[in-house]
Parts: structure tokens; sequence; C-alpha cells
């Protein structure tokens, strides 16, 4: 074949092979996620003057320190901080794949090659060069790709932080919420036992029926039976907030003796306007929109393979040679050859894998587009529960005052021989069950603050912080 030939054939093949190629994917910032533009549910007028340090606003002594050790402690959080590392790595040898590659090479050798010639020492030292030049793109596309991966990893790190110290916060409340139910329950197991010997008394007597006596002891022993109940689930609590900051247990049970009961409290803030926000404020988003970014790199790297590659080779040395016949000293050098390679058949191969590439990043697409939606879910499951439990508050504190005072009322009549066991047990009831609803609904609005400021991206998601820059068109 002539040249005119070769070069024909070279030209069609390359020509060949950019026709094939499908259109570029699209980055994350160019993909339509589907963000509604205002917020459905009510959201809260009041703003938090700090977001990062919101966790300081619980004015809870305990839960910034359990906050710490559960971070300091994490297997998960030290795994993804692996990863990170693992990604990092990557990235410089995807830009180092870029750059040409030098080794120094040396060698000494001594040899008779004949029996007419004297021996000789060989000896040479030099450097040897090699280049992929990057015609194509497909090594810069590798590089972006691992800088892509190298942000989502730092992204999943900050995600995973955000997200233990939300759990860390929730268990907490759950924790101070359940020892306020013990001492209800005490206090009703308490009050349970006192109608109990009362009763008994006025039973040995001939004032009371046995019946009575009987259904008083029964109650009691109810009582009795929920008080370990609850105090069983806050040991529960207890020994998984001793798994979450691998503290030693007596000595988290010794520091939490501090504000027993007491739930506590979150500072409230108010979320950006424009859920389109959450794009650059949700670390866990801007993974996934990272991603993406690596999977269009991907993708533009294996159809820059299925072209022509162009690499370039060289060396310079230094030789010495010393015989019998003489010494020789002196420097050899190359440069080249300047190597075309053209893909002409690999039964699919390229082909495939350029295919693999696009199916990844459409799965990423698809996997960023599902985490947007479910994260603009949060937001408002968050808020809808915040705005129930603003609407219940004031009409549970009046239930539980107005029953309290109904049972104050019907135990002095019961004392004084004008209500019977019944009326009692079932004031004592009602206000409990009162009692226990409030302290449900304190830790169901404290949970619910907590799953906002995680929802938002746990500490970027205050109105009063600068507005992003829009991330999609």
């Amino acid at each position: 074949m002539n040249p005119t030939s070769s070069a024909a054939v070279a030209l069609a093949v390359l020509l060949g092979g950019c026709a094939a190629m499908g259109p570029a994917p699209l980055a994350a910032a160019s993909v339509d996620a589907g963000v509604p533009l205002a917020w459905q549910a009510a959201v809260p007028t009041a703003v938090s003057t700090a977001s990062e340090g919101w966790w300081s606003h619980f004015q809870d002594p305990h839960l910034l320190a359990l906050i710490e050790a559960a971070q300091t402690a994490s297997p998960t959080l030290a795994a993804v901080a692996a990863r990170l590392e693992q990604a990092r790595a990557a990235q410089v040898a995807a830009g180092a794949g870029l750059l040409p590659q030098i080794d120094g090479v040396a060698s000494l050798a001594r040899a008779r090659p004949d029996l007419t010639t004297p021996a000789a020492s060989v000896g040479s030292g030099g450097v040897q060069a090699a280049w992929e030049i990057d015609l194509f793109g497909a090594g810069r596309a590798s590089r972006d790709g691992a800088a892509a991966r190298l942000a989502a990893s730092a992204a999943a790190l900050q995600a995973a932080r955000v997200a233990l110290a939300a759990e860390v916060g929730t268990l907490y409340t759950a924790l101070r919420a359940c020892e306020a139910q013990v001492q209800q329950a005490a206090i009703d197991a308490g009050s349970r036992q006192e109608t109990a010997r009362v009763t008994d008394a006025g039973a040995r007597a001939g004032f009371i029926a046995p019946a009575t006596a009987a259904l008083a002891r029964a109650s009691a022993a109810q009582a009795r039976a929920q008080l370990t109940v609850q105090r069983a689930q806050c040991d529960s609590q207890h020994k998984a907030m001793v798994a979450l900051t691998a503290l030693d247990e007596p000595d988290l049970r010794a520091r939490l003796a501090d504000g027993r009961a007491r739930l506590p409290e979150a500072a409230a803030f108010a979320p950006q306007s424009v859920p389109a926000a959450l794009l650059t404020q949700r670390a866990d988003l801007q993974e996934a929109a990272r991603q993406v970014d690596a999977a269009a790199s991907d993708e533009r790297a294996a159809q820059a393979r299925r072209l022509p590659r162009v690499s370039l080779s060289g060396s310079i040395s230094a030789l010495a040679v010393r015989s019998g016949a003489g010494n020789l000293d002196g420097t050899t050098w190359s440069l080249g050859p300047l190597q075309v390679s053209i893909p002409i058949f690999d039964a699919g191969t390229r082909q495939a894998q350029a295919e693999a590439a696009r199916a990844v990043y459409d799965e990423a697409v698809a996997a960023y587009r599902g985490r947007v939606r479910l994260a603009v879910r949060e937001v408002e499951d968050a808020l809808v529960a915040l705005q129930s439990t603003a609407d219940r508050q004031a009409d549970a504190r009046i239930a539980a005052d107005g029953f309290e005072a109904s049972f104050r009322a019907t135990e002095a009549r019961f004392k004084g021989g004008l209500a019977s066991v019944f009326e009692l047990e079932d004031a004592r009831r009602t206000a409990v069950g009162a009692q226990s609803a409030l302290i449900e609904l304190q830790r169901e609005r404290t949970t619910a603050w907590i799953n906002l400021y995680r929802a938002l991206g746990g500490g970027l998601a205050i109105a009063d912080a600068a507005p992003p820059r829009a991330a999609i068109r």
C-alpha cells in the first residue's frame, strides 16, 4: 500500500471514530434536578444568628461533648476518611499520567566476546523518557474524573459528620425524654402504691370492699411494671449512646446524671426560601453531583480512547568502555520514535467500554435526581413536623395542666370518701397520659428541629447566610 493510501485509511478510521462518538455528557451543573421553586410547607420565621455553631445553642453542656466523642470514635467516619485519602492519591496518579515518565537507568558489565578480543568493562548511565501525548483529551478527562471523585469523597466525609451529629442529637433527646417519662412513671407508681395502702387499711377496717382493695393493689402492680419497662428502655438508650461514643458506660452515666430528664431545646432558624439552595448546602447532594461529573469525565475518556494514540520516547546516556585495547568514553542519545497507534479492529471492546461508561453516567444522573427529590422531601417533612408540634403545643399544655388539676381534685375527694377508687384511677391515668404526651411532644419538636438542620445541610442553610449561585439551568 502506498503512502497516500495509508494516509487515506488512517483518515477514514479517524473520521469514523469521531462520527461514532455520541453526544457529550452533561456535568451536574447542567442536569435538571427537578427542584421546586418554593417550599410547600410552612416555614419558621425565627432565625438563628449562628449556623455552624448551631449545636451550641441547645445550651446543654453534654450534647457537644457527646457529638465530639462520636466523631472521634466513629468507624464510619474513619472509613470515609480513608476513602478520601484513596481519592487524593488517585487524583495525583491521574494528573501524573499527563506528564512525561522519566526513569534513570544504569548498567555495568564485563565480558570477552571472543578469543581474539581482550576482556572489557562497559558501564553506562542515563535517563529514558516516554510521553503519550494527550491529543484527544483522554488523559485530561481521566484527571478531571479523579478530581471530581476527590471532591465527592470530601463531600461524603462532611455528609457523614452531619448525619452522625444528628444521630447523636436525636438519641440524646430521646434519652432525656425517656428519663422524664421514668420520672412520671415513678410518680404514678408511688401515688398508686399509696392509694393501695390506704385502700388496704380501709378494707381491713371493713369500710372498703375487698374487691376495691384488690383493684388498687393491681393498679399499683401495673404501675411498677410500667416503671420497670420504662427504665429498661432508658438503659437500652444509654447502651446505644455508649456504642456511638465509645465512652465507658459508668463514666457516661456519671456525666449524664447532671441534667437528668431535662430535654434540650433547639435554637429556631429558617431555611432559605429557594429550595434550589439545597444543591450547594447539602454535602450528600454535592457528593452525588461530583459523581455525575466523574461519570461524565469517564465517558469522555472512554470515547477518546477509541481514537488514535500518539506517543514519543527518547533517551540520553553516558557510556564508558575499559579494555586492554584502550578506553572509550562518550554520550549516546535518541529521540523517537514518534509513534501513532490507530485502532482498526478490537472486536467491539472500545465501543463496549464507551457504552458502559455512558450507562454509568446515566445511573449517576438518575441517582443525583433521586437524592435531590429525597432531600426536598426530608425538608418538607421536617417543616410539617415543626408546624404540627407548634400547633399542638398550647393545647397539650392546657390538657396536661387541666387533667392534673382534675386528678388532684379527685384524689382529695377520694381521701374524703366522696369519690370511688375507680374515679381516682381514671383521673390518674388521664393525667399521666397527658403528661407523657407533653413530654413526647417536646421530644418530637426537638427532633424535628434536628431533622430540619440535617436536611438543610447541617450548618449551611440558615436564612442569614449568603445566597448561593444557581447550580442548575
